[in-house]
């Protein structure tokens, strides 16, 4: 790798945080920890992490003059490993600490520069630090020299993921001169940029949000009277806003790449609601069904695709906001603020995500309610075939109950025909056998009281057939 000098950054004209590197920076709570376990009590298994968490990213203590390069690269999510192993093979080199294991930021210096690397949800920031060798009371281009040009050419190439920010960062010394409208128009290459006091006029930036010929966009920063600590808050929001913005500019393309995919669902599904009024028959509604639910799944698609996408952007317009009011922005006659520039060129975009979000919703909620009115619609002409077929099933009951009347009559009447014949042999044997007795007269006689005793016995097997069921 190129060469870097010996020399640790001090603390005149450049960062003024300690030599080694800081990785979670847990140690005074780690030390506190066995006090807390001897008077008796149990750390809870998070409580370092929840607690330094709120400590999390702290930012530089920079004296000016400095200058500070800071790299966006987006890699999605969970290349944090990446991160780390490249971050470490830099560390290896230089003969400094390693980050700690599973660190999502670390701040060390590396002999002529110093480096702050932090890991967010999707990207990772890398910021390049170092002191300006511009001479007291003078004023030259910042940018001609860049921090970024202090750090090895093959590290640098191996960065994982794809730059989506570059921003050159210079902060001028309390004694440098404020550079004329000239000299910002030859730094910015135009008149069309921002800038406002920051910090109760303690300090003043001015920035274009614009991409120039080296690849980088830039800000200037002028030290009236800040503290270290002031100068590196300062810096860090400056160099967040550029980030958060461009982050969330990510949702432009996509919402407006499915604009044109949405218009043909709502035509469809406003074609869809007026046939359900003009339905004929089952099979028009299972044609309008499969048509609604090929609808309803073309949406949540197009939802699922956009829905991380669009939530990311709310919360990084949300946190550029916030970044811009902690500036405590004063206006410098004839430019445009931070605010004004983000209210005129970003809140736009983001209201234009929002307004695809919106129409996405409605959509969705337009197809279910299509849908459920569909659905009664079918639920209510399934009763009425359900309806219509208890009618036929009671009317068939009837019949049956009819045609099992008749058979019991007619049950009733062969049973007691072949009991009037068995009666009628046994009178005309008891007449072979020498009894004064009429057959036919008996055969007579025994014809009603067969006929009630078979009824009767027919009745009792129905009435127990029927209880049992």
């Amino acid at each position: 790798m190129g060469g870097i000098g010996a020399g640790d950054i001090g603390t005149t004209g450049g960062i003024v945080t300690g030599g080694g590197a800081r990785g979670d920076g847990a140690a005074d709570l780690a030390a506190a920890s066995p006090g807390a376990t001897r008077r008796g009590l149990t750390d809870h298994a998070l409580r370092l992490t929840l607690t330094n968490e709120v400590h999390a990213r702290p930012p530089e203590q920079i004296v000016s003059p400095v200058r500070a390069t800071m790299l966006a690269m987006l890699s999605g999510e969970g290349a944090g490993g990446a991160d780390r192993r490249h971050l470490e093979a830099l560390c290896d080199w230089a003969g400094v600490p390693r980050p700690a294991q599973g660190a999502t930021h670390y701040s060390g210096s590396f002999g002529s520069f110093r480096l702050k690397w932090e890991r967010h949800t999707e990207f990772s920031t890398w910021t390049v630090f170092r002191p300006s060798a511009m001479p007291a009371g003078t004023l030259v281009d910042p940018f001609v020299e860049p921090a970024l040009n202090a750090v090895p050419r093959e590290w640098l190439s191996g960065l994982p993921g794809e730059l989506m920010v570059g921003v050159h960062v210079a902060v001028l010394a309390a004694d440098s001169p404020e550079p004329s409208s000239n000299m910002m128009a030859a730094m910015f290459g135009s008149e069309t940029y921002v800038g406002s006091r920051l910090a109760g006029r303690a300090a003043t930036a001015w920035t274009d949000f614009r991409i120039h010929g080296d690849g980088f966009s830039r800000i200037l920063i002028a030290d009236h009277s800040m503290t270290p600590n002031q100068t590196g808050r300062i810096v860090q929001r400056l160099l967040e806003i550029e980030t958060y913005r461009v982050m969330a500019l990510l949702a432009l393309p996509m919402a407006r790449g499915v604009l044109p995919r949405i218009g043909p669902i709502e035509a469809g599904l406003a074609d869809v609601t007026t046939r359900i009024a003009t339905l004929r028959g089952l099979q028009d509604e299972r044609d309008l069904l499969d048509r609604l639910t090929l609808l309803a799944a073309q949406t949540e698609q197009i939802a699922a695709e956009t829905a991380y996408r669009f939530g990311a952007a709310r919360a990084y317009h949300e946190l550029v906001e916030k970044r811009i009011e902690e500036l405590r922005e004063i206006r410098i006659e004839g430019l445009q603020t931070v605010r004004e520039f983000m209210d005129r060129r970003l809140t736009p975009a983001i209201r234009t995500c929002e307004a695809v979000e919106m129409r996405l919703s409605s959509l969705s909620q337009r197809v279910a309610r299509s849908s459920n009115l569909l659905r009664t619609r079918v639920e209510i002409a399934v009763e009425g075939q359900n309806a219509e077929l208890l009618q036929s099933m009671d009317r068939r009951a009837q019949l049956q109950l009819r045609l099992q009347e008749t058979v019991e009559g007619l049950s009733v009447v062969a049973i007691s025909y072949y009991l009037v014949g068995i009666v009628g042999y046994a009178a005309k044997g008891l007449k072979g056998l020498g009894l004064k007795a009429d057959p036919d007269l008996i055969v007579g006689l025994m014809i009603p009281i067969v006929i009630a005793f078979v009824w009767s016995g027919v009745r009792r097997i129905r009435k127990v057939l029927t209880s049992d069921h």
